[in-house]
């Protein structure tokens, strides 16, 4: 794995944490305890920082990328993913908040300053853009994301679910090891 030190600050990483040797994780980036970053995947906290929670799957070739202080935005984004979050294959955040309990579905994008807010599914290919907020309990769809309907009680407890799956999963891999 590439864990790299950017202007002093290194990735830090939580107990039971899974980094596949082929991604690239750089600077100012935390990563909680049982989380998983999957092969390709390119993390960078240069300009800001980036947090990452607890029992949360980053997938195959996500790209984690945030937005720089400026005049316009004094603090900048930083990237937050919270609790139990399952990040799909291909997926990019940038600069974004999300909260706990959601599915980011493959190939979808999440633009500065969006917040996602907890139990939430974004369908695979999904734009949520900046300055967007998706409200706690549906599923969104499209691009540009707009609501398409409350969460079923089945999908509800599969949030977790899914999350669970790839903490048992990166166990294995790290058994391997």
């Amino acid at each position: 794995m590439m864990l790299r030190s950017y202007k002093g600050k290194r990735p830090q990483l939580g107990d039971g944490v899974y980094i596949d040797e082929s991604a690239v994780l750089v600077g100012d980036i935390e990563i909680a305890e049982h989380s998983s970053v999957w092969p390709l995947v390119a993390a960078r906290g240069d300009v800001n920082f980036i947090k990452i929670g607890k029992r949360t799957n980053i997938q195959d070739g996500s790209v984690l990328h945030l937005t720089r202080k400026s005049a316009a935005v004094p603090e900048g984004y930083p990237l937050i993913i919270g609790d139990d979050v399952t990040v799909g294959h291909k997926v990019m955040l940038h600069g974004c908040k999300l909260g706990n309990r959601i599915l980011v579905g493959m190939g979808a994008i999440v633009m500065d300053n969006a917040i996602v807010e907890d139990d939430v599914i974004i369908a695979g290919g999904a734009l949520v853009p900046p300055n967007k907020t998706l409200e706690s309990g549906y599923l969104y769809v499209g691009s540009p994301v707009k609501q398409a309907r409350p969460l079923s009680e089945q999908e509800l407890n599969f949030l977790k679910v899914s999350a669970q799956n790839y903490v048992e999963l990166k166990q294995d891999y790290l058994e391997e090891v």
